[in-house]
């Protein structure tokens, strides 16, 4: 029998950290719409905050959200907090390269692949880097071909939330590819974990690192109090339909100013 158990908790981490994925996604999702709609330096400022919320919030915290549940019998697990942190860096700096990469690329096929290949590597690489922080009494060894199926799944769920990101518009939209967006990452975190074989070897020195209860959770917390502030800027920013309006207002303006006879400083129309 394996000594590894992914649900301690039973349901309460795989429901939590998908209903974090879900979160972080649509809240991503929200921010690039912003971003396209926006365009310029301010769109670029929203493409960051949608990489914090989509890599921070969607992919580090689900995933550490469900390691509170892994187990193993017969050993204690520690964290080795510099590569846990490196991991979180990392999920935030290639999901925010493959944004932007398909912001300049457009809908083009070519920098849509490119951004998916570079963001999926690096998610797979967050969850690697994740799962080698941990520090267990035994020998932990990984299956090459699930491995490889999770590094597919990752690059193809990044493809399809990079296209999310450039086509969908709208509540409803973005609630419904948040939702298999959050399916597509915790199946590519649930498949890397499934590769993952541990030989539990006995040892009387104590295992280094920090407990999960002791880090992870005041940096899952502080991320949520993040993605919440996050969420109230866009909340109470001015919306789409306020923003159209007003671009067609100041259009309307420049338009009349154009078409207006040159005055003097009286207001009389010059000859």
């Amino acid at each position: 029998m394996s000594p590894i158990n992914h649900f301690s908790f039973g349901l309460l981490t795989p429901v939590l950290a998908y209903v974090m994925s879900s979160t972080g996604s649509m809240l991503g999702l929200l921010l690039t719409s912003r971003a396209r709609l926006v365009g310029g330096r301010e769109g670029r400022f929203w493409l960051v905050g949608a990489a914090f919320a989509i890599g921070g919030t969607g992919i580090w915290t689900m995933h550490f959200i469900a390691m509170m549940g892994f187990s193993v019998r017969g050993s204690a697990v520690r964290y080795d907090v510099p590569l846990t942190a490196a991991s979180a860096l990392i999920a935030v700096v290639v999901v925010g390269a493959g944004l932007f990469l398909v912001s300049y690329g457009g809908e083009r096929a070519l920098f849509l692949l490119g951004g998916g290949v570079l963001t999926g590597c690096g998610v797979a690489s967050m969850h690697y880097l994740g799962m080698g922080a941990m520090n267990m009494a035994g020998h932990v060894h990984y299956d090459s071909l699930t491995v490889a199926i999770s590094v597919l799944i990752a690059v193809a769920a990044a493809t399809v939330a990079l296209w999310f990101t450039l086509r969908v518009k709208g509540a409803l939209k973005i609630g419904g590819a948040a939702l298999v967006m959050g399916v597509a990452v915790s199946g590519m975190h649930y498949t890397g974990m499934y590769a993952m074989g541990v030989d539990v070897r006995g040892s009387a020195t104590p295992v280094p690192g920090a407990r999960a209860i002791d880090f992870l959770l005041p940096l899952i917390v502080g991320i949520s109090l993040i993605t919440v502030g996050l969420l109230l800027t866009v909340i109470l920013s001015p919306t789409e339909q306020e923003i159209r309006s007003e671009r067609e207002y100041q259009e309307r303006l420049r338009g009349r100013d154009e078409g207006a006879p040159e005055v003097d400083l009286f207001g009389t129309p010059r000859a």
